[in-house]
């Protein structure tokens, strides 16, 4: 066995710079073709205030619904369920057009019941005039 010597095994070596090279033009590419959607928000205006040189005959009658901490509802006073807001919302519209919708809510109502109320009174018409006020705990 003369003649022989032992050499320690070649190490293997991998070169990561092709792959980081796509890695990061991938990301290029994902990043410049993605797009955003625009969410959009919560409409939160408070209604305007009347006119105080107006007449009480002809300032804009309201649908109040209120939104209670339980999430009960109430129509202009009278109790009601989810499904039924559009049908009273459209009741008291066709009796007085010019109305305005008022939601007024507890802070501690669950945001999903004050989004469906919303919807039911844009589906019931209204584009404009549903305002949002939360109601001051007591």
């Amino acid at each position: 066995m003369r003649g022989r010597t032992q050499r320690a095994p070649d190490e293997a070596n991998v070169d990561l710079t092709p792959m980081l090279d796509v890695v990061f033009i991938l990301l290029i590419f994902f990043i410049v073709t993605s797009t955003f959607a625009q969410e959009k928000a919560l409409g939160l205006e408070p209604p305007p205030p009347p006119n105080p040189d107006a007449p009480q005959d002809q300032q804009v009658p309201a649908i109040l619904i209120l939104v209670d901490e339980s999430n009960l509802i109430t129509v202009n006073g009278r109790p009601t369920d989810i499904g039924s807001v559009r049908a009273n919302i459209e009741r008291v519209r066709a009796e007085t057009p010019e109305s305005q919708v008022i939601i007024q809510a507890h802070p501690q109502a669950k945001s999903g019941v004050i989004v469906l109320i919303r919807d039911a009174a844009y589906n019931a018409g209204y584009q404009t005039g549903v305002n949002l006020v939360l109601s001051a705990t007591e």
